[in-house]
């Protein structure tokens, strides 16, 4: 995966904001807004201390699939680009080879309502569909998470999936989930 980032030029800068693979130096930044209970909520794993996400953080895996959102040099947030095989039957599956991209993000509370995510999340699409030539991107939220949904529709994706039930919170017991997605020639139409 690493390999997936090399093939492009950094930082991506758009009218506000610069995006670049994420270091092991961001963890204390990311930490700053990551252990907040408003982002921490909805994160997969909530961390019980700096030391822990540092470790995680840090893990070259994860490295390989952050990227970092800076407002005049500072992070105020990150995205996760996840490239991924789409299914494909097993004569055709080479085809189908890093084809499509999960994506994720994160944003610092004392930056949201200004449009940052909206902006940094159109720019992560662009490079998925304009830089890496993949042909499909998706992401998934709990139901309740309303603004990550109502991002993924500003941004231009479609709901694909609701699933009753089917995921279960650290403390909200069982919620629905949404799956969200966009294919290049959807977006290149726009």
């Amino acid at each position: 995966m690493g390999s997936t980032f090399d093939r492009l030029t950094w930082p991506v800068r758009t009218d506000r904001l610069s995006i670049r693979p994420a270091t092991a130096t961001d963890a204390p930044s990311a930490w700053a807004y990551r252990r907040l209970g408003d982002v921490a909520r909805w994160m997969t794993t909530q961390h019980a201390d700096k030391e822990a996400f540092t470790a995680s953080f840090v893990d070259p895996g994860r490295l390989a699939r952050t990227l970092m959102i800076e407002r005049d040099g500072q992070v105020i947030g990150d995205l996760m680009l996840a490239p991924e095989d789409a299914w494909a039957q097993t004569e055709v599956a080479a085809g189908a080879k890093e084809t499509q991209a999960e994506l994720g993000w994160s944003m610092d509370p004392a930056h949201q309502g200004h449009g940052y995510a909206t902006e940094a999340v159109t720019a992560l699409i662009r490079i998925c569909f304009d830089g890496l030539g993949l042909r499909r991107v998706t992401a998934l939220c709990f139901a309740d998470n309303t603004p990550s949904w109502r991002l993924m529709e500003r941004v231009g994706m479609r709901r694909e999936s609701h699933s009753v039930r089917d995921s279960l919170h650290r403390t909200g017991g069982w919620m629905d989930g949404y799956g969200y997605a966009l294919l290049a020639e959807e977006w290149h139409a726009r």
